[in-house]
């Protein structure tokens, strides 16, 4: 039988990743040290604040990629504007649409996969408070047993 502490404390492993919208790297280094804090003290307290920190971990590796992808379609059509500034007298839009369409794109997935990590922090939060273990969708097992 899970304790109402071991409840308790899975359930801030989980909240302590909303430290990321706070602390750069918050989202990590909260679940982390919960993680190895409690790690000794409880297997239930032990696989969730791993999954916590599995899931952070994924999630800023994820982000990582994708503003790496994003990083070309902005600085292309930033540039693409800096050496074309002479048709600005014609009134002409110097933007290419796929540059501003590559960036735009990229930055709504983030976007969504933001607003989707607040969600998925939320469920297993609650998941945890009531003594359940919460499996997040998508996460690399960075941190094992």
């Amino acid at each position: 039988m899970v304790t109402q502490h071991e409840k308790n404390t899975s359930l801030l492993a989980h909240l302590s990743a909303f430290l990321g919208f706070v602390f750069p790297f918050g989202s990590i280094l909260g679940p982390l040290i919960m993680w190895s804090a409690n790690k000794d003290k409880s297997s239930f307290i032990e696989e969730n604040s791993r999954r916590a920190v599995n899931f952070n971990l994924s999630y800023t590796l994820y982000i990582i990629i994708l503003g790496m992808l994003m990083f070309p379609f902005a600085f292309g059509s930033f540039f693409n504007f800096i050496f074309h500034i002479d048709n600005l007298d014609h009134m002409e839009f110097p933007f290419e649409f796929g540059g501003l369409f590559g960036t735009l794109s990229i930055a709504s997935i983030i976007s969504v996969i933001t607003v989707v990590k607040f969600i998925l922090i939320i469920v297993a939060a609650v998941k945890a408070s009531r003594g359940e273990t919460y499996k997040y969708p998508l996460v690399i097992n960075f941190v094992k047993h």
